[in-house]
């Protein structure tokens, strides 16, 4: 597991060689002492160093042993995931020094684990997971690969959140609840066993 600050600060001149955010863009962006100015927002939390467009990744391989796929859209992110790992690069787990990660939770390659989150005891978090800020992963509730947690959401105990669900802002299960594969829960949802 890597450290959500050591990703994001990167210097330039060790060429790049550890974790590098990618982002799906469109044009290569300039290099400034270790940041990109063309992200802003949300992008630029995840990534401070873009080396290009996720057309030919294996050119980025000289750059970089390992990356992380920060984009929300959990088909997307599995799809460039997979690509990467073709590539031969590392999927690397990011956690944010403010989240609160159990010792005995297992999370997979590739997630992100934002600030504010909470992921207790016996949680087993699928390949390219992202938890959200302030979202919290229960004690022995699973997510499985791809799922993603909004801001604010809630995996109760026990519970299972299937392969590419997401759980939009607010959204709660109760304790056991199992959602299936691909369903995406509004904001606010709450369901229970």
């Amino acid at each position: 597991m890597v450290n959500w600050g050591q990703v994001l600060r990167v210097p330039v001149e060790e060429g790049l060689r550890r974790a590098v955010g990618v982002r799906c863009m469109k044009r290569l962006f300039d290099l400034i002492a270790g940041t990109c100015a063309a992200l802003s927002g949300h992008g630029r939390s995840v990534a401070e160093a873009v080396l290009g467009t996720t057309g030919d990744v294996r050119a980025y391989r000289t750059h970089a042993d390992a990356a992380i796929v920060a984009i929300g859209n959990n088909a997307l992110r599995e799809a460039l995931s997979n690509k990467l790992l073709a590539a031969g690069f590392e999927l690397v787990t990011v956690v944010h020094p403010r989240a609160i990660v159990s010792p005995s939770a297992v999370i997979g390659p590739g997630s992100a684990i934002m600030a504010g989150a909470i992921v207790g005891t016996d949680a087993r978090l699928g390949c390219g997971v992202i938890v959200n800020c302030g979202a919290v992963v229960d004690h022995d509730a699973q997510v499985h690969d791809y799922g993603h947690l909004g801001v604010n959401a809630c995996v109760s105990g026990g519970s299972v959140l299937g392969r590419s669900a997401w759980m939009q802002a607010g959204s709660a299960l109760g304790y056991g609840v199992k959602v299936a594969d691909g369903v995406v829960l509004p904001p606010g949802a709450a369901l229970m066993s």
